[in-house]
């Protein structure tokens, strides 16, 4: 059975959300904020803008790149500068702080296998 690319883009939507949370619990470089208030606007202002700019410039398999390429390396890439992005606009829209580049890069690949993860779940190949 084949799957609409709306489920999978839902699900790609779901695991940007979970990376967004996993990496903000993990990571002692991030900082969310001192109140509950806080810290729940920094994780959606973050996964705002991971989802949309995932969703803006989708890194996904092609004809021409393999899955494993595109999905991983290319999105390590792409969610990385995505969050090197939060780092610099963190403070000005939410008390979310992201500091030093080891920190970037660790939530980057959060974040991508996250994605990778929830795109992957529930899907079944069948030999046809």
């Amino acid at each position: 059975m084949r799957e609409s690319g709306h489920d999978i883009g839902g699900r790609r939507k779901l695991g940007a959300l979970v990376g967004v949370c996993i990496a903000g619990a993990l990571l002692p470089g991030i900082t969310l904020g001192a109140e509950n208030v806080d810290v729940a606007l920094s994780l959606m202002v973050a996964a705002l803008v991971i989802v949309i700019l995932t969703q803006l410039i989708y890194v996904g398999p092609s004809a021409r790149v393999p899955a494993l390429l595109a999905f991983g390396l290319a999105g390590f890439v792409q969610d990385t500068l995505i969050w090197w992005l939060l780092s610099w606009l963190g403070g000005k829209f939410a008390e979310l702080e992201v500091e030093g580049f080891g920190t970037i890069l660790l939530a980057g690949l959060i974040t991508r296998v996250s994605i990778l993860a929830f795109s992957l779940a529930g899907t079944e190949t069948t030999a046809d």
